[in-house]
């Protein structure tokens, strides 16, 4: 396996190679190869999964192994900018447009000319930003801050990544369509960790050779115990957890073979009596919203699936409701929908909402 080199500059990452995404199974190879094929084309592409899957690693796979590799990749995270900030990154300022602007600057996009800007967590972007960065996609002219008419005109490959489900966010005012359509030319899910949890233990011998190659610490391996937890732990943070996991376990542990105990808490309860409080604290939780929705006749969308999308209740209480609701409906999700005061129309939407977050739960154990 072969690992990216960078030198990084505020948000400026050069790669000299490909940063390999680690892993065996069936899909991190499908999402390998489905890089290696995308790569060679100049086509927009949007990567999508949940926090911390490593959506950038994918954007750095997919530059290295483009026709653009020798030119810089430039990552920027609209999240982590204000609105006013955020146009001035990415476009460019005048001098004298704004308080402090001392001289003219070049915005990403123009300092990536001919190579690759990643826009991570695109779906932050307010509606204006989302119409600036829409008009430079058609037209590939740059308008900085406080510059009169338009700009240069520049050559870049836009890879976009989000966590958010942006069609649901058009449906809600939320997301331009028009952007969507440009940014999803080719899309790419990347799978959350705990859907390829063959690949743990790989991931594991991966980080801790990375962090013990220059350090003088105790930790020099993981008990096989040790790993079986951590495979079969849930993984809410996905790589990004493991990868902090392993680390603190280098720093933290005192002998060569680093054990259970080592583990932080939240991995150690969800093996033994930890694991079952959260559970009942999920189930007295699911509960409520359960009353809510049979008896007070709230909406699912409005009772359950807006906490959930406020990530107010977590993964398993919205199972936990699930499973209410196919107990009461003997595994009928029409039943159910009905039961959650939801439109007939509304059945396939449930449905897909469901599906996507790993919600769906088999029926057939229901009708027994």
């Amino acid at each position: 396996m072969t690992t990216a080199r960078f030198a990084a500059a505020g948000n400026t990452v050069r790669t000299t190679g490909f940063q390999e995404l680690i892993g065996a199974s069936p899909q991190i190879e499908a999402l390998r190869q489905e890089i290696a094929r995308v790569a060679r084309s100049d086509a927009k592409i949007l990567i999508t999964g949940e926090s911390g899957v490593g959506k950038e690693v994918v954007a750095q796979g997919i530059h290295s192994l483009s026709l653009r590799a020798e030119r810089p990749f430039i990552a920027v995270n609209c999240a982590g900018i204000p609105e006013t900030l955020l146009e001035s990154e990415l476009f460019g300022h005048v001098r004298g447009s704004f308080t402090g602007a001392y001289r003219d600057k070049p915005g990403k996009l123009e300092l990536a000319h001919t190579g690759t800007v990643f826009l991570d967590e695109i779906g932050e972007m307010t509606l204006r930003m989302q119409g600036l960065l829409l008009r430079f996609l058609e037209t590939g002219e740059l308008q900085k801050v406080g510059a009169d008419g338009g700009g240069r005109t520049v050559d870049v490959r836009v890879i976009a990544a989000t966590n958010k489900d942006l069609r649901e966010m058009i449906t809600q005012g939320a997301f331009r369509e028009d952007l969507f359509y440009r940014l999803n030319v080719i899309q790419l899910e990347v799978p959350p960790l705990r859907e390829h949890r063959e690949d743990i233990p790989l991931l594991i011998e991966y980080f801790l050779r990375l962090f013990t190659r220059h350090n003088g610490c105790s930790v020099k391996a993981v008990s096989p115990e040790t790993i079986g937890v951590l495979t079969r732990y849930s993984w809410p943070g996905n790589v990004r957890q493991l990868v902090n996991v392993v680390e603190r376990l280098v720093i933290t542990g005192r002998e060569a073979v680093a054990s259970v105990d080592d583990l932080p808490a939240e991995v150690r309860q969800q093996e033994g009596v930890g694991f079952r409080a959260q559970r009942e604290r999920r189930r007295t939780v699911a509960d409520d919203l359960y009353k809510r929705l049979i008896d007070e006749g709230e909406s699912f969308w409005s009772c359950v699936y807006a906490l959930y999308m406020d990530r107010e209740i977590t993964r398993g209480t919205l199972r936990e409701v699930i499973r209410k609701g196919l107990e009461e409906s003997r595994g009928n999700y029409r039943i159910v929908a009905r039961l959650f005061n939801l439109e007939p129309h509304d059945y396939k939407r449930f449905l897909n909402f469901l599906r996507k977050h790993d919600c769906q739960l088999p029926f057939k154990e229901f009708r027994q």
